[in-house]
């Protein structure tokens, strides 16, 4: 099988009309999903996209924001649920740094009855990251680096598959300096971009610790990234939204440009 990446959800915190930015690496040994959104929704997004609970093995959480988070206390509970039904195998892996960990597992300890946090504990195996922190997880060799957020401490990756393909993932924070180097020469680079820059003024991303589409392709190209999937927007233009990101990223970014929708699969 090929080896792609699922879009989950395309959206920033407050969407309705699609879901929150996550997604899931399909390298044909297991997969990594990479945040969860923020709610219970994230089990309609895995339906949608054909993947049961128990095929996911792996699940790295950037931060603590509710829009990142909240769904994998779901994802949580739904293999807790499938272990008491004897239908889950293993361990489902959870990795992220100190803050992000000690939130979820302290949201499930006090929303889980005795008997769910018991099986939580035994069946959920915590991965505690810090800074630049290498592991191998669904076939991919990954090394994990600090986003340098000021906003909420954030982290991302550089992944190399099975077959050679990198993918960098810049979390939902513009590029920090610090991290040119590990972000550069990318087959996959992901990105956020909150709005198109003609827009930044009734969105106001820089406020948010956000950037733009302009911004995206910028980074795209000063990092010389080969493909660039942007995520993280708002939800008022998705009828247009595909067209006018690309066409906004591509002004700074000569490589192919994916704005995917939500449940889009890009073959990497």
């Amino acid at each position: 099988m090929a080896e792609r990446i699922t879009i989950l959800g395309t959206g920033s915190a407050f969407v309705t009309r699609c879901y929150n930015t996550c997604f899931i690496i399909d390298c044909g040994v297991s997969r990594l999903m990479v945040d969860a959104g923020g709610g219970n929704g994230i089990l309609t997004q895995l339906e949608k996209a054909g993947v049961a609970i128990a095929d996911v093995g792996h699940l790295f959480l950037t931060h603590a924001h509710t829009d990142h988070v909240i769904g994998a206390v779901w994802v949580a509970r739904a293999v807790v649920n499938a272990v008491k039904k004897q239908a889950y195998d293993g361990a489902l892996h959870i990795y992220g740094h100190k803050r992000v960990i000690n939130v979820l597992t302290e949201i499930c300890r006090l929303t889980f009855s005795k008997k769910d946090f018991d099986i939580f504990q035994e069946r959920i195996a915590i991965d505690v990251l810090t800074d630049g922190c290498q592991r191998k997880i669904a076939g991919m060799d990954i090394t994990f680096f600090s986003l340098h957020s000021t906003k909420e401490e954030q982290y991302g990756f550089r992944a190399v598959t099975p077959e050679g393909k990198t993918v960098v993932c810049l979390g939902d924070e513009p590029l920090n300096d610090a991290n040119r180097d590990v972000a550069q020469n990318a087959d996959w680079l992901l990105t956020e971009a909150f709005c198109l820059h003609s827009e930044a003024e009734r969105y106001k991303p820089y406020e948010k610790h956000h950037s733009t589409a302009l911004d995206a392709g910028k980074t795209a190209a000063t990092l010389h990234a080969r493909n660039l999937i942007i995520y993280h927007t708002e939800d008022d233009s998705l009828p247009s939204r595909q067209k006018a990101y690309a066409a906004e990223a591509a002004l700074n970014f000569s490589g192919h440009i994916v704005v995917p929708n939500d449940l889009d699969s890009v073959t990497l």
